[in-house]
């Protein structure tokens, strides 16, 4: 006989909840670790965030130059999609 399994309790539960925002699921070498997830703002990663919103005044500020280039390159592809007259 199997036995059956036991319902949690709504303080198992938000305690589980908890702890799998908290933590996230790997394998190293070959067992199961539990290791805190890293940071997000919106489930975005944060320099993932930095990168798409900031501005090049703030990433010269916070000394994040390497990124100022990406922006601008990204920038020139959206002005050049407007340049693109409609065919009517």
């Amino acid at each position: 006989m199997t036995r059956r399994k036991k319902k949690l309790s709504p303080e198992q539960k938000a305690a589980k909840k908890k702890r799998q925002k908290e933590y996230m699921t790997v394998f190293m070498n070959g067992k199961q670790k539990r290791v805190k997830r890293p940071p997000t703002i919106d489930g975005i990663p944060v320099d993932e965030f930095i990168r798409r919103n900031a501005d090049p005044i703030w990433l010269h500020q916070n000394e994040m130059w390497e990124y100022i280039d990406q922006n601008e390159e990204r920038d020139d592809t959206l002005h050049d999609d407007q340049d693109i007259p409609f065919n009517e």
